[in-house]
């Protein structure tokens, strides 16, 4: 396995003469070098040494700078509070929104609202849809259409709010492995059909932009316009894996809600995320579900009061675009590298274990699913969940590990020499990923095949 260390961060290998004439005096600011290898080192090593953390996409990763500007805002708060609350919070809010706004292409910073997490985004969306229902503005048994492998608590959400009040769900399969997003596509429309079957109407289409288990890049911006096309009241892209990890246009997209978690691929701490509301007539009757004296304000001004709390994770976004801006290249940079080093090092495992990828390059972003061997004998969410254990615990890798069950006629799905894959690793590429990382999976899983062990008997403890 290799692995080209300077170009995958972006860290200028070329020699640059500093010999100047000493009369010159430059015009032009000079610009500082890209960030190099053993300061990404240090802006991670917090990290728990001698883990293999090729699980990005769970938790995301913080560096040391935006933790100590987190630290700055939080002694800030409390040196004097009063201060902080009429004078610096919804003024430093502001300036994380207008980051978030022009990296996304939206019109107006109004649009943008920062909330804890997707979750949250998914509450503030789906509470407005339970109230339609529940005040006779829908007609029961009305429908909400969402992929089949939505976020578990978003489906929640949906329980909640939405069946709750007399809404009907229609769930997508979606296809997996994949070869195609036409495969997408197709099983998309037979969902909307059967949503709008004995004269229903489709209120809420949800839809993922890389879903989270198996991950796959779903080709968002055409699944809207079918929605349009097909006549869906309201179009929710749940996206949080999206920034920092796929480039964003809400425009382009066109969604009426879009969310995206800033802790998990841009670098934030944990927990905030920015919504994004199309404005249109029903933002009046988009609120924050923690209500507060500021009920009414309009959700971005709701959002950013709910009471006495820490809101330093929204504060520190002008200094995470800061730190992606040591990068060469940027977010963009950032980006690009992740998608190339996550498709070599999962090509190089499938290689090292003779097994396959779960979807196409261009259906990639900083994260592959990499087919298990077959010997394994992964054959339930129980196995997925005893391996993704045993690799921690005595292995000392961190990775998500995903079943996905063969069709009852044995027929369909990838194979090895073995027989049906039913297991697949999601691995991440983050910047502070080395070669090494995935070495030591790779060897893990060659091990536990050698020794012929099956997920059915390996201990988590």
């Amino acid at each position: 396995m290799d692995q080209e260390e300077g170009p995958r961060n972006g860290d200028s290998t070329k020699n640059h003469s500093h010999n100047h004439r000493l009369h010159h005096v430059s015009k032009k600011p000079k610009l500082a070098p890209p960030i190099s290898e053993p300061e990404i080192r240090d802006e991670f090593s917090h990290h728990h040494p001698g883990v293999a953390r090729i699980n990005n996409g769970s938790f995301g990763s913080c560096p040391k700078s935006v933790l100590a500007a987190q630290r700055e805002w939080q002694l800030k708060f409390l040196e004097q509070p009063d201060d902080f609350y009429f004078n610096a919070l919804r003024k430093g809010i502001l300036k994380s929104r207008t980051v978030i706004k022009g990296l996304i292409n939206a019109d107006d910073v109004d649009e943008i609202s920062l909330v804890d997490n997707a979750t949250t985004a998914a509450a503030i969306v789906l509470q407005q849809i339970g109230r339609a229902f529940a005040e006779g503005k829908f007609n029961q048994n009305d429908t909400v259409v969402m992929l089949h492998c939505a976020f578990q608590a978003v489906k929640k959400s949906i329980q909640a709010y939405v069946t709750r009040a007399g809404g009907s769900v229609v769930e997508v399969q979606l296809p997996f492995p994949l070869i195609s997003e036409e495969e997408i596509i197709k099983e998309f429309k037979n969902g909307l059909e059967k949503g709008k079957e004995n004269g229903k109407r489709i209120r809420l289409a949800m839809i993922d932009h890389i879903t989270s288990m198996p991950c796959v890049v779903i080709p968002v911006g055409k699944l809207v316009k079918i929605c349009r096309e097909e006549g869906v009241d309201q179009v929710f892209v749940d996206a949080a894996h999206a920034i920092g990890s796929v480039k964003i246009d809400v425009k382009e997209i066109g969604a009426d809600f879009y969310v995206s978690n800033l802790h998990k691929w841009f670098f934030c701490p944990p927990a905030v995320a920015f919504l994004h509301c199309r404005k249109s007539n029903l933002s009046p009757d988009i609120h924050h579900p923690v209500v507060s004296h500021e009920f009414g304000n309009g959700l971005p001004i709701e959002s950013a009061w709910i009471g006495t709390r820490d809101y330093s994770a929204q504060l520190v976004v002008p200094s995470v675009l800061e730190f992606v801006n040591r990068f060469e290249g940027g977010i963009d940079g950032i980006m690009e590298r992740n998608h190339d080093q996550v498709l070599k090092m999962g090509r190089t495992l499938a290689e090292s274990w003779g097994t396959n990828l779960g979807s196409p390059p261009e259906m990639c972003a900083g994260m592959v699913m990499v087919g298990l061997p077959s010997r394994l004998k992964l054959l339930s969410e129980e196995d997925a969940s005893k391996l993704r254990g045993h690799l921690r615990v005595y292995f000392g890798v961190e990775v998500p590990i995903h079943y996905q069950a063969s069709k009852e006629d044995g027929e369909g799905g990838a194979r090895d020499k073995d027989g049906i894959i039913t297991g697949y690793a999601r691995i991440s590429h983050q910047v502070y990923n080395t070669l090494e990382d995935y070495e030591k999976f790779r060897n893990a899983i060659l091990r536990l095949v050698e020794e012929k062990k099956v997920c059915k008997i390996l201990l988590t403890e």
